[in-house]
């Protein structure tokens, strides 16, 4: 049996790949903190090379953006040195990892997708701590692969969708940004891209390393998906409310957000086979369970 060990399983990412269906002769063992304190680079080690795992998929992370700002050690800590551990032990044992990553890395300048080979240049502690663990993995362990994604989204756990569909059965009227790019990424969807990358690597010796991005494909903004999930919550019956567009500097937070998040999807097309699904599909699927009969939406 192929063993992958998922950690962040407790996370929107982590969780739906423990839960998606692996080909036969493959098993994922997902661990949350209760099963593996990722602060303790000699606990992380020894899970690891004791767990007779066959590839690392590392979806933990500090992803409080604005917290971030005010406690940079937790950040530091999750998203940098754990991943430094995890890639480290897992180069020990002689297996890849995985580790999933962020646009937040750029400082999201133009207006074209960022390519993987683009300078980095994060605005703030969040960024900055997964660049930081971008460079531990490609530098610990010569088999990896860094996937960057944006705007994960899922019917699950919490993030923007669930978040407007909260917040429109509490008000008629919110005011949402419009001049931030990018796309979300369902997060059902990155995980399957994240298994078909793992087996690559466990599968094809001549498999490639690098840096790799994955979201729904085409573009959009807060504002406008935030339209796009309520023209569909209120097609089903659920809540729904009038969207103001705004600018960022009308949404003040403690961390800067890249005004570009756009990523070029053709690298990992190219190298993996991968085509991401438009984003309204992906919005429509997640939605639909949402708002379906006994959906967290429909509460």
């Amino acid at each position: 049996m192929t063993r992958a060990l998922i950690t962040g399983a407790a996370g929107q990412v982590g969780g739906a790949l423990v839960r998606m269906g692996w080909p036969s002769g493959w098993t994922a063992v997902g661990v949350g903190r209760a099963e593996l304190d990722l602060a303790d680079a000699a606990a992380i080690r020894a899970f690891v090379l004791g767990g007779a795992f066959d590839v690392v998929i590392n979806c933990a992370a500090y992803t409080a953006v604005d917290r971030a700002e005010s406690d940079p050690v937790a950040a530091w800590t999750v998203n940098a040195l754990a991943p430094a551990a995890l890639a480290a032990a897992s180069a020990a044992a002689r297996i890849p990892i995985v580790q999933v990553s962020t646009d937040y890395v750029f400082a999201g300048d133009g207006a074209t997708p960022h390519r993987p080979t683009d300078p980095i240049a994060p605005l703030g502690v969040y960024g900055a701590s997964k660049a930081g663990g971008e460079l531990a993995v490609r530098t610990a362990n010569p088999r990896h692969a860094i996937v960057r994604t944006s705007w994960v989204v899922s019917a699950t756990g919490a993030n923007f969708v669930k978040t407007m569909l909260r917040l429109a059965g509490e008000r008629d009227r919110l005011r949402v940004v419009d001049d931030q790019w990018g796309a979300p990424t369902s997060a059902v969807d990155l995980a399957a891209a994240l298994a078909v990358v793992a087996r690559r690597l466990v599968e094809d010796p001549a498999a490639p390393a690098g840096v790799w991005h994955f979201a729904q494909a085409g573009e959009t903004t807060w504002c406008r998906l935030a339209r796009e999930v309520f023209r569909l919550s209120a097609a089903r019956g659920g809540p729904s409310a009038e969207v103001e567009a705004i600018g960022g500097a009308d949404y003040p937070t403690s961390a800067r957000r890249p005004a570009n998040s756009r990523l070029s999807l053709a690298e990992i097309e190219a190298d993996f086979g991968l085509a991401p699904r438009d984003w309204r599909i992906a919005i429509e699927e997640i939605v639909a369970e949402l708002i379906s009969p006994g959906g967290e939406g429909a509460r």
